[in-house]
C-alpha cells in the first residue's frame, strides 16, 4: 500500500510518501522551487515522492493532508458569534478552507495524464504534528505534545502516544498561541520575515531577562499545562492578518496590537535597519525565557499526569532548540524525541502515518533515526555536470581530482578543513527538515576564532549573533557536552563542557552551548568518517557543520552546489567523489 502525505497551501510545503508503512522519501518543496518556505501545492514535491517510488500516481491508494477544514467547527462558529470579528478575517478564513479542500484538483492539474483512483483525507493539523513525532519515535509509549502558531482552530494539543494509537487529551484553542506570542515578539524586535523566531533564539544569550516580568503580562499560565494570550496586545483574533505568499514566499502581517508593547515594555518597536542595542537583546532573552516558562509548565503538566517518562515533541514551537536542550535540566522527562521536520512540513508524515494506522498499514513498528530521504545524485551525474561545466572550470584557476577510496576522500577534505578551508560538502540523499546534517553541508575548521567570522565573509553573510553548529562523533559526546544524549537532527541545545569551550570557539555560543548533531557510522558512514579523519589529525572529534546556501534554500541539485561554490568564495567543493579546489 502507498500513502501519499502533504502539507499543502502553508509555508514549508511538503510530500512524503510510504509504503507499508515505511517511509521511502519525503521533501520539501522549496528545495526544488528554490524559494525560501515555499508555500502552496507540494506538485515537485509529489513527483519525486512517485519517481523514488517507482510508481504513478494511479498506485497510490491514499492521499493525507495535514489539515481538516471541518475539525473543532463548533468552536470556530461559536468564537465567531461571540467575537464579531472584522469582516474581512472570516472572509479570509473562508478562502483559505476552500483551498485546503481542492487537493483532488490540485493532482489532476498537476497529473493532466494521470488519474488518481484512491481517496483523499484530511487529517486534523495537531493529531498530524503528534503522529509525525510520536509514529516514528523510538518509543512503544510516549506523552506527546504539539506546540505552533495555529492549525484547524487549535495552537497545542497533547495526549499519549501507545503503539500505533494517539490518545489528545488537551487542546489550546484560538485566539490563544505561544507560537503567535514568539512570532509576535519576533516581529516588534525588527524581525519581520517568516521563520525570523530562530533569530531571536541566537540573540537571547547576549541579553538579561529584564522584561521577563513584563511579558507575563502578555502570557498566563494555567496549572493544568494551558496558557493564555492577554489579548489586548494581539491583532489576530479581531483583525484581518495578511497571511500571503507572492511567489511562494510566505509573509504573515503585524500580529501585535498598536502601541501596546511599547507602552508595557518602555521600548519602542523596533525598525530592521536599527542597530541592535542591548536592550534588544535583553528583550529577546526574555521573550526567551517567558516560552520556557509556558513550555515547562506544560511539560511539568503532561508529566504528572501521565507518569511517562518518554517525551515526543512537534510542531513550529519545537524548533526551538534551546528550550529542547533544558528538558532534561527542567522537567521529569528521560527521553525525548524530536524528527527533523518538526514543523509543518512535518504533518505531511503524521498525516500519511495516521493513515497507515487506520487502515491497518502499521502492523510493524517505524523508527525514523536519519533525515535522509531526498533527491540523490550519481557520481556520473556529477562527472556529466562538471563535462558541461568545463569552460568555468578552467584548469587555471580550478584542480579537479576523482578520489573514488572513500577514506582518501575523507583524509584529503579533513586536511583542508583542518587549514581554515570552507568546503563544500555534498553527498547522498538530501536531508528532510530545515537543517543540514552531513549531506547538504559547508564544513569548516571548529577550533578556529575567526572561522564564525571567515564564514560570513566568504558565503554566509549573515548576523553576527547567529551560532555556528557543532557536528560530532556519537561515542564522544559525553566528553564535550554536559548533556549525553542522541541528537540526530539538530534539535536541541546543550552545554558544552566548560575545560573544553577554549578548544572549538567557532561552535561555543556566548553562553557556552551548541547545537550539536550526534553523527552516526551506521546512518551516515561517510560524514562519520570524515569527522574521525579531522580527529586523527587535530585530536577533536567536532567540524563545524552549517548549511550549503547562500540566502537560499538549502542546494538540491548538484548544479545548485557548483552554482553556489562558483559565485562565492568557497575553496573547495566535494561532489560525491570529486574534489574541486580552487586555485589562489
Amino acid at each position: 500500500m502507498y500513502i501519499i502525505g502533504i502539507n499543502a497551501f502553508h509555508g514549508d510545503s511538503s510530500a512524503c510518501i510510504i509504503k507499508n508503512g515505511q517511509l521511502i522519501a519525503a521533501v520539501e518543496e522549496e528545495r526544488f522551487r528554490r524559494i525560501k518556505h515555499w508555500a502552496g501545492f507540494p506538485s515537485e514535491s509529489i513527483k519525486y515522492c512517485l519517481n523514488e517510488a517507482g510508481i504513478s500516481l494511479k498506485d497510490v491508494e491514499h492521499v493525507a493532508v495535514n489539515s481538516d477544514p471541518k475539525a473543532n467547527l463548533l468552536k470556530k462558529i461559536t468564537f465567531t458569534l461571540k467575537n464579531r470579528p472584522d469582516f474581512k478575517l472570516i472572509i479570509d478564513r473562508i478562502k483559505n478552507k476552500k483551498a485546503r479542500s481542492s487537493i483532488e484538483a490540485e493532482l489532476k492539474n498537476t497529473f493532466p495524464d494521470g488519474k488518481f483512483n484512491g481517496t483523499v483525507h484530511h487529517i486534523e493539523h495537531h493529531l498530524s504534528h503528534l503522529a509525525s513525532a510520536h509514529l516514528v519515535s523510538p518509543y512503544e509509549a510516549s506523552v506527546t505534545i504539539s506546540v505552533d502558531g495555529f492549525g484547524d482552530f487549535s495552537s497545542a494539543a497533547w495526549g499519549i502516544g501507545k503503539k500505533n494509537k494517539i490518545q489528545v487529551d488537551h487542546r489550546v484553542n484560538f485566539p490563544h498561541s505561544l507560537g503567535i506570542f514568539y512570532q509576535a515578539l519576533t516581529q516588534f524586535l525588527g524581525f519581520p520575515n517568516y521563520g525570523d523566531e530562530y533569530k531571536v533564539m541566537g540573540l537571547a544569550p547576549y541579553g538579561k531577562p529584564t522584561y521577563l516580568e513584563k511579558l507575563r503580562d502578555v502570557v498566563k499560565l494555567k496549572q493544568n499545562g494551558e496558557f493564555q494570550l492577554n489579548l489586548k496586545y494581539f491583532r489576530h483574533h479581531n483583525k484581518k492578518v495578511e497571511y500571503e505568499w507572492e511567489g511562494g514566499s510566505p509573509s504573515v502581517g503585524q500580529l501585535f496590537a498598536e502601541g501596546k508593547l511599547d507602552e508595557l515594555l518602555g521600548l519602542p518597536q523596533r525598525d530592521p535597519s536599527d542597530e541592535l542595542a542591548q536592550e534588544h537583546m535583553d528583550l529577546a532573552h526574555s521573550i526567551q525565557a517567558m516560552y520556557e516558562e509556558a513550555f515547562f509548565n506544560l511539560l511539568d503538566a503532561a508529566h504528572n499526569k501521565y507518569k511517562i517518562d518518554n517525551l515526543t515533541l512537534s510542531g513550529g514551537c519545537a524548533m526551538n532548540s534551546v528550550a529542547n536542550g533544558k528538558v532534561y535540566r527542567r522537567s521529569k522527562f528521560k527521553n525525548v524525541y524530536i524528527q527533523s521536520a518538526a514543523g509543518d512540513a512535518g504533518g505531511a508524515i503524521g498525516a500519511a502515518y495516521i493513515v497507515a494506522s487506520k487502515t491497518g498499514d502499521l502492523s510493524q513498528p517505524y523508527y525514523m533515526n536519519h533525515a535522509y530521504w531526498g533527491p540523490g545524485y550519481s557520481n556520473d551525474y556529477v562527472k556529466s555536470l562538471l563535462d558541461s561545466e568545463s569552460k568555468n572550470l578552467d584548469p587555471e584557476h580550478f584542480i579537479i581530482k576523482q578520489l573514488d577510496d572513500v577514506t582518501e576522500l575523507c583524509t584529503h577534505t579533513a586536511k583542508a578543513i583542518s587549514e581554515a578551508k570552507v568546503v563544500g560538502w555534498f553527498q547522498g540523499r538530501l536531508e528532510w527538515g530545515p537543517r543540514a546534517l552531513g549531506n547538504r553541508s559547508i564544513v569548516c575548521d571548529p577550533r578556529r576564532a575567526d572561522m564564525k567570522d571567515i564564514l560570513n565573509l566568504k558565503i554566509k553573510r549573515r548576523e553576527s549573533f547567529r551560532p555556528f553548529a557543532p557536528s560530532i562523533l556519537r561515542e564522544n559526546v559525553s566528553e564535550w557536552f554536559e548533556e549525553d544524549d542522541d541528537v540526530l537532527f539538530m534539535m536541541q541545545v546543550f552545554q558544552i563542557r566548560e575545560e573544553k569551550r577554549k578548544q572549538i570557539p567557532a561552535v561555543s555560543h556566548v553562553d557556552g552551548s551548541g547545537r550539536l548533531q550526534t553523527v552516526l557510522k551506521s546512518t551516515n558512514p561517510r560524514y562519520h568518517q570524515l569527522i574521525s579523519a579531522f580527529k586523527q589529525i587535530t585530536g577533536i572529534p567536532i567540524i563545524l557543520n552549517t548549511s550549503f546556501n547562500e540566502n537560499e534554500p538549502v542546494v538540491c541539485k548538484p548544479e545548485e552546489a557548483l552554482a553556489c561554490f562558483l559565485r562565492t568564495k568557497m575553496d573547495i567543493l566535494v561532489l560525491g567523489n570529486y574534489y574541486i579546489e580552487r586555485k589562489y
